[in-house]
């Protein structure tokens, strides 16, 4: 133990704990022991918050595991999550390949330091042995109170099974604590979660997602029991089991920092009913279904987003690649592979209103509204038919209702359906099985059809022809400005809202006319708005080493590759890291390549694909060149705003 720590800042005070480590032969090579804490706390701060921070470390240059206790009188600033000063210190070290002792000590740590009691009187110790009485009176406490919660779970348990359970009076939560590094947090927000329920008389069980994998882990009796689920975590859990419930879902230091504030929305009914969608049952992520009314817009839209563009893609290039093919080969439009591509191209893209209507649909009202938003996709992206349907559908609408009719589509059927839900919710259950197969498709269709038919196409046609025609009148000036605007938002939030806005009104322009130059200058703005943070970040680690530590380094190595292919989010490291730099600089240096392809009418005629599908492009050298100086400014803005980093633990 350290009672009375000299060092006045982050740096001195992990060099004061690191002495007293090999001082006592704990560690046996110091720089070397320096270096791994703060390669830790390069990742993420261990200043927990509430005036504690947890160094740790594992590997070949310590001997033993062992909790080094530290008290600051006038407390250290950290870097803690909640900008406080440090006043407790627990640095924990492990040896190399041994057992995952270090990380059953951050657990147990957290679990009792989660106490603010505790806490106060640690910070008024005066002795060693002061501290060691606090700790073990802390634990034998907890351990009796996990003691009695697991005899009073066997006796529940066992009176469920016996038939005389009151278990069901008493309210329960459920949810799910994790953290990126799954060691302190976790467990805080659990036990935070844990105790706030007990002082209201409600029960709460949380399963923690920690380095040691799953632990009390929720089963599907209490999931459905359960009044609602707080998902505290940083990261990805499985979510699919909670579809249906009322859920609320936050990051982790909230359940550590307002586990009343998680509670009341359950029990208040502030939460929304989360309902797993393809993509959550396909890869377990997380899903956000505490959000407002604006949020859920923008979570139903994506859903339609994500499963459209494909279409957009895969058909846009293709379309592409047939353009090259008609001007470069011979037999021009007439060349056996321009129709063979052409005509796979514009099938795809023939799919991609319907699928976007549908599955925004199916977000909204689950698969009951999956076909009315199909059909309602198909009415609002059809122009000329042959089939009476399509024919009467142009008595009402000159052109089609085309993308924004779409989306309007795929929210009316969405809506339509939790409506015709309500109505049939107090069926006898001998006609439930009909609901499915044959009230919600017959109605469905039916409304679907008769809004389409006499609201949106009209409505929409007009709006969209208005908005082609604005868009291919455009003069160079206007251009400029929208390309710009374009640009600057694909790196705003990296993948977020802005940048999906900027992507989805650039592809529905290209979509709704593929062979449109202003919407081909419009995809060449957002590819290239979209490749400079990578390549900015890229520049910055390449060539200004001492501003980035080892892992930002090495991540912008990748970074070229990422940018190359037009994946912004591989900035999304830094921009998270550094917000405050990173993002500015981005937006500039994306706003310039904007401007550039704006300028210069650079022309794309393909929705993805970054610069491997320059050769599409009618200037190639331009839009390679619009990348390359937005990507330097952004570059080096970046790179000479940062300052050099205080400590790398490579050099």
């Amino acid at each position: 133990m350290i009672m009375d720590l000299k060092a006045t800042n982050k740096e001195d005070a992990i060099k004061e704990m690191a002495d007293l480590e090999v001082k006592t032969g704990i560690v046996n090579n110091e720089d070397e022991f320096i270096k791994s804490i703060w390669a830790r706390e390069d990742e993420s701060t261990t200043g927990i918050g509430g005036g504690i921070a947890m160094p740790h470390a594992r590997n070949k240059y310590i001997n033993k595991a062992r909790v080094l206790f530290a008290k600051s009188k006038n407390g250290i600033d950290y870097n803690s999550l909640d900008g406080q000063p440090v006043h407790l210190f627990f640095m924990i070290t492990a040896p190399d390949g041994a057992d995952n002792t270090h990380l059953q000590a951050l657990a147990k740590l957290s679990g009792l330091l989660v106490n603010p009691d505790l806490v106060e009187e640690l910070k008024k110790a005066q002795t060693p042995q002061e501290v060691i009485d606090l700790f073990e009176n802390a634990e034998a406490k907890k351990d009796a109170e996990d003691k009695a919660a697991a005899e009073k779970k066997k006796k529940q348990e066992a009176a469920k099974a016996a038939g005389t359970s009151k278990e069901d009076e008493k309210p329960l939560i459920v949810g799910v604590t994790a953290c990126i590094n799954g060691i302190a947090h976790t467990y805080m927000a659990q036990e935070a979660l844990i105790k706030a329920g007990e002082k209201r008389g409600i029960e709460v069980r949380i399963e923690t997602n920690g380095s040691e994998g799953v632990k009390d882990k929720l089963t599907p009796e209490e999931i459905k029991r359960a009044k609602g689920v707080i998902i505290a975590s940083d990261k990805k859990v499985d979510m699919p089991r909670f579809d249906g419930k009322e859920l609320v879902s936050r990051p982790v230091v909230d359940g550590i920092n307002k586990p009343n504030e998680l509670i009341d929305d359950i029990m208040d009914g502030k939460a929304s009913v989360y309902h797993a969608s393809a993509s959550d049952k396909s890869d377990e992520g997380s899903s956000d279904a505490s959000v407002g009314v604006w949020g859920k817009i923008y979570k139903n839209l994506m859903s339609g987003v994500s499963h459209m563009l494909p279409f957009v893609i895969g058909g846009g290039i293709l379309m592409a690649i047939s353009f090259i093919v008609e001007n470069y080969m011979a037999g021009g439009p007439k060349n056996p592979a321009f129709i063979f591509l052409n005509s796979a191209g514009n099938l795809a893209f023939a799919f991609m209103v319907p699928i976007l209507s549908a599955y925004i649909a199916e977000s909204i009202g689950d698969l009951p509204a999956l076909m009315p938003g199909l059909v309602g996709g198909y009415m609002a992206a059809i122009v000329n038919g042959t089939n009476g349907l399509q024919v009467n559908v142009q008595a009402h609408a000159t052109s089609p209702a085309g993308f924004l009719g779409g989306i309007a589509s795929g929210f009316i059927a969405g809506y339509l359906m939790i409506l015709l839900k309500k109505i049939f919710a107090k069926l006898p259950k001998s006609v439930e099985g009909m609901k499915p197969m044959l009230l919600y498709p017959i109605l469905g269709l039916l409304f679907i059809a008769l809004i389409m038919y006499y609201i949106v196409n009209p409505i929409f046609s007009s709006v969209n022809f208005a908005i082609t025609h604005f868009l291919n009148s455009m003069g160079t000036g206007n251009l400029v400005v929208l390309t710009t605007i374009l640009a600057g938002m694909m790196a705003i939030d990296m993948g977020g809202p802005f940048n999906k806005a900027a992507y989805v009104f650039a592809s529905g322009a290209f979509a709704n006319d593929p062979h449109s130059a202003t919407a081909a200058v419009m995809m060449a703005a957002v590819m290239v708005g979209g490749m400079v943070p990578p390549f900015a970040t890229a520049i910055g680690t390449t060539f200004f080493k001492n501003k980035f530590n080892k892992e930002e380094r090495r991540a912008g190595v990748s970074n070229w590759i990422l940018g190359f292919s037009f994946i912004t989010e591989g900035a999304i490291p830094f921009a998270a890291a550094d917000p405050g730099h990173v993002i500015p600089s981005c937006v500039l240096g994306s706003a310039v390549g904007g401007f550039l392809v704006g300028l210069w009418h650079i022309q794309v005629p393909a929705p993805h694909g970054g610069l491997w599908v320059s050769p599409l492009a009618n200037h190639i050298w331009l839009y390679f060149l619009a990348t390359i100086i937005g990507s330097i400014v952004a570059g080096l803005v970046l790179s000479f705003w940062r300052k050099p980093i205080s400590k790398d633990p490579d050099e």
